[in-house]
């Protein structure tokens, strides 16, 4: 649209017949659809009807595009290609996150369970007009299809040494009752020092029947290599660790298990409690770490027992860490990497307050995650340095002559095989 003399004039005439209200949408329609046709001639190379050396493509025909804004609903039409397509980067599709929770909101609109929060939310996101049944189905189509393709994606190509699991908490209508529901996250620290978000769940975190099908989800998707988990003692977490990932160790979140210790302290003597605890973690090697451990129970026990036990009972959870490289222990002895990923879900999931139902939760929280995972994988630093994580892989088997050495072990030693060279 050319905003010549003529259409300046048409424009006037216009908006003299029309409402306040009615003015702000005719003419923001107008600039909309100017800016529209200036981008398409620009991206191919010729206005409508025009044929120069430059252009690229033709248009072919238009189709129609309602824009939602805070002086309401405007009508544009963004022009087709015979070749490849067009898009006005003026009107940018929103962000993944976005859609899921203009979807979520629209459902419970649509299906009554709105409150004026969510009457109020509609009205901001600038959809005066509502949202028909059917446009909700299709926007979940669109999202259901990308989060399964995402949540069931394989994870064989690479190692995950560490894995971190934490959980969220939000409310959603489950069998007509509003109820308390986890969003469980699963991230891991690959073997090339890149964190990936392997998978999340949403139902209740405390059974051991939870974690176990949803670890055995992961493992079936192909994640191998763990040798750490780390998490908090979710109730039936260490139980299906111990029976879905074979081998790996348990890591005991030093975070959360402080609070559990503080919790069983007199306030005015929690600061010298959770002092000497810290003392624990700053410990140089591994068997200094575990050493520590009786020392500051055999310290406190005197009056305080409860704790004393505490930290005896739980010396192997907590100092897990130990057994790996020092240059990871200050990020794989606790779950606070996960802490953004969960503030971010919250902060989306709070504008909804009430879900309609898990599945409205579990679209939302994976939309959030997504876009999470891709910020990920795009990005120059790694969590973890490669050097770092090479020191987690075994060193790859000489191909020096055994000369009939069968180390007992099964594992061929290094100077047996020198010595086996020199004699060949």
């Amino acid at each position: 649209m050319t905003l010549n003399q003529s259409a300046l004039l048409e424009l006037t005439e216009a908006l003299k017949a029309a409402d306040a209200g009615e003015m702000v949408r005719t003419m923001l329609t107008t600039m909309l659809q100017a800016l529209i046709e200036a981008e398409a001639t620009s991206v191919i190379g010729a206005a409508r009807h025009e044929r120069t050396e430059t252009r690229t493509t033709q248009r072919n025909g238009s189709r129609p595009k309602t824009v939602s804004t805070t002086a309401g609903d405007v009508d544009v039409r963004i022009p087709k290609t015979r070749t490849g397509s067009f898009f006005p980067s003026l009107l940018a599709p929103r962000r993944r996150i976005d859609v899921a929770l203009h979807a979520v909101v629209m459902e419970a609109y649509v299906h009554g369970v709105s409150t004026r929060k969510v009457d109020d939310l509609v009205a901001a996101l600038g959809v005066q007009a509502g949202i028909s049944k059917s446009e909700v189905s299709r926007i979940y189509a669109g999202l259901d299809t990308e989060v399964a393709a995402w949540t069931a994606r394989p994870l064989d190509e690479a190692a995950f040494p560490y894995v971190f699991l934490d959980a969220t908490y939000c409310k959603a209508r489950v069998d007509g009752r509003v109820v308390s529901q986890a969003v469980v996250i699963a991230t891991g620290v690959s073997a090339d020092g890149r964190r990936e978000v392997l998978g999340c769940a949403v139902g209740d975190s405390e059974t051991q029947e939870f974690w176990a099908d949803f670890l055995r989800g992961l493992r079936d998707r192909g994640l191998g290599g763990v040798q750490l988990v780390i998490s908090d003692s979710h109730r039936g977490l260490t139980t299906a660790v111990a029976e879905v990932l074979l081998g790996a160790s348990w890591q005991r979140c030093r975070v959360h298990f402080m609070r559990n210790v503080l919790a069983r302290v007199p306030k005015g003597q929690a600061e010298m409690v959770a002092a000497a605890v810290r003392t624990i973690f700053a410990q140089p090697t591994g068997p200094l770490v575990r050493e520590q451990v009786e020392t500051v129970a055999t310290m406190l026990e005197p009056k305080l027992p409860v704790v004393a036990d505490m930290l005896r009972q739980a010396r192997e959870d907590i100092t897990a860490f130990a057994d790996f490289p020092e240059a990871h222990w200050r990020k794989i002895w606790s779950t606070n990497p996960l802490e953004r990923l969960n503030k971010e879900v919250k902060r989306r999931t709070d504008v909804v307050g009430i879900f309609p139902n898990a599945a409205a939760l579990l679209r939302l929280s994976a939309c959030v995650l997504i876009e999470a995972h891709d910020e990920w994988a795009v990005a120059d630093r790694r969590y973890l340095s490669e050097e770092s994580m090479a020191q987690l892989t075994p060193p790859a088997p000489s191909a020096l002559p055994t000369a009939g050495v069968a180390p007992a072990d099964g594992h061929t030693d290094l100077d047996q095989l020198l010595t086996a060279a020199k004699t060949a």
